[in-house]
């Protein structure tokens, strides 16, 4: 395990500024412990200083993983969130969407959030804006990228795309292998 690299730093902020912003800074200062974040096996981990300390004593070899994982670099140098970072996201987030009962499961299964299931929208939430998606009873379920600002939202007709699936809690039973 190791501290990411100027430029692994820089795409990974970046990630993470078009979902929480400048509350990336609540991620690294929390008053109650100091969190860092960590590459292992190409996948970044948040993990507290006194944890990161104490497994430093463990080679990388019989280290699976340490804290909580919000992605993994790509091949290409591009980095990809995974849902393990739902609860992080959900917290720190701007912009938000929420779907309709009936546009749940669909959602969860991988598909795009559609204007016909979408409950509610942050006001002045910009095109292209990573939101998490939620059920109308403020529970997270995943997050996306949205595909029309609000105003325009407003003006699509139920079959067009609102928001773009990135992730979903459904992956813990679909993709469990990948997560980890």
């Amino acid at each position: 395990m190791r501290p990411l690299t100027e430029e692994e730093t820089r795409i990974f902020f970046e990630k993470l500024a078009k979902f929480i912003g400048r509350n990336i800074k609540q991620l690294v200062d929390r008053p109650d412990e100091n969190h860092v974040f960590r590459l292992h096996k190409d996948r970044v981990y948040y993990v507290s200083e006194t944890v990161m300390k104490t497994a430093q004593l463990l080679t990388r070899d019989k280290l699976a993983c340490l804290g909580t994982c919000f992605g993994k670099f790509t091949k290409g140098k591009n980095f990809r969130l995974h849902i393990t970072c739902l609860e992080f996201l959900s917290d720190l987030v701007k912009f938000k969407v929420w779907v309709k009962p009936s546009s749940q499961m669909s959602f969860m299964y991988g598909n795009h959030v559609l204007k016909a299931g979408l409950g509610r929208i942050t006001e002045n939430t910009p095109k292209y804006q990573g939101v998490v998606v939620y059920t109308m009873a403020n529970i997270p379920i995943g997050f996306g990228v949205t595909a029309h600002s609000t105003a325009e939202c407003r003006k699509l007709d139920p079959t067009s795309i609102v928001t773009f699936h990135q992730a979903d809690v459904g992956e813990y039973l679909r993709d469990e292998d990948n997560l980890i």
